[in-house]
């Protein structure tokens, strides 16, 4: 169950990162699986699973831009 709550959660995150760089889902998701968000996203430990949609996209737009 926990699994696929996160699928879904990886999922929005991913359609919203192809609005915000206006590029297709498999850039986007290449983009999302390969940043440290995607590692803290992955890891139950640190919380970022409770966190709403908006702050893992606010927080992954800020590692790109940094």
């Amino acid at each position: 169950m926990r699994d696929q709550v996160l699928w879904r959660k990886i999922a929005r995150i991913a359609t919203l990162l192809t609005e915000r760089l206006n590029i297709d889902a498999g850039r986007a998701l290449d983009i999302l699986y390969n940043s440290h968000t995607y590692e803290l996203l992955a890891n139950p430990e640190s919380g970022l699973q409770l966190q709403s949609d908006e702050y893992i996209i606010t927080d992954l737009m800020r590692e790109l831009e940094g």
